[in-house]
């Protein structure tokens, strides 16, 4: 228990806020704006505007009745619940960014189908049909890499100094983000119509290149091995290399080992300063 409290303690005391726009040999800016940006994503990716304003989306868009249009709605959320199950199943199997990738490019492709669907008149059922159902189909490539995966990713990237704060920044992020699409999207529904969806077609469009080119992978990795990933490479590019090549088990083993023993000397240096000032 003590050596828990002094591993907080000097955490906090080693910690600045300032220290999140710092690169340094962590590369926290970096680390935190991959935070910044995947909950970015999360909420201009589409996934709001289907959860909150799909009845408006079938009454308004596609003429559809009241009652008709909260019976799908209500189908919709929960035919999206049932498939965030996929993700906890493929999570650590096919790892963080194929699922980000994945994810987004499946996004995509509905919201393009979306706006040439509600493009046509309403009186076109065929174009209605299939816009309900790209509907559902949206709600089953959000939770694969966008319900829970992107809470998992920050927690993982993050320093551990800093995973506090970047953790909480992220979230708020994330929560503000989500009041803009829901203050938006009424008026934007009304006057644009089907261009609104281009919008969100070309957003998660980004997501499979900026994962590409920007995301290390952290499934397999401990939160020792992200450290000493970011620190052992001067490049972005050569983090997100690094982290793509397979790793030797006894050498990740090792490696794991000597980064816990400096950690730990580090931590037991820190508190030692800290009980001398007190």
């Amino acid at each position: 228990m003590n050596a828990i409290e002094l591993t907080l303690e000097s955490t906090k005391s080693a910690a600045k806020k300032r220290d999140l726009f710092k690169m340094g040999e962590d590369k926290a800016l970096y680390r935190f704006l991959l935070c910044l940006a995947i909950q970015f994503f999360q909420q201009w990716c589409g996934s709001n505007l289907i959860s909150s304003y799909s009845t408006i989306i079938f009454e308004q868009g596609l003429d559809l009745d009241h009652q008709t249009a909260r019976i799908l709605s209500g189908g919709c959320l929960t035919w999206k619940f049932l498939s965030s199950f996929v993700a906890f199943y493929t999570v650590d199997r096919f790892g963080r960014r194929k699922l980000f990738m994945f994810s987004g490019f499946g996004m995509s492709m509905c919201m393009t189908a979306l706006a040439i669907t509600n493009s046509f008149p309403r009186s076109n059922k065929p174009a209605q049909i299939a816009s309900v159902l790209f509907v559902f189909l949206f709600n089953f490539f959000v939770p694969i890499g966008f319900l829970g995966c992107n809470y998992l990713y920050v927690t993982e990237v993050a320093p551990t100094r800093l995973r506090m704060p970047m953790a909480s920044f992220s979230t708020a992020n994330h929560w503000l983000w989500n009041f803009a699409v829901l203050m938006i999207t009424p008026v934007a529904i009304t006057e644009l119509g089907y261009r609104y969806y281009i919008l969100y077609a070309i957003l998660g469009a980004c997501i499979p290149a900026m994962v590409f080119f920007f995301y290390p992978e952290t499934m397999g990795r401990s939160l020792d091995d992200m450290e000493k990933l970011f620190r052992d490479h001067d490049s972005v590019f050569g983090v997100v290399k690094a982290s793509l090549t397979p790793q030797d088990p006894e050498v990740a083993r090792l490696a794991e080992v000597t980064a816990r023993k400096e950690y730990d000397n580090k931590i037991f240096d820190e508190s030692e300063t800290i009980e001398r000032r007190a």
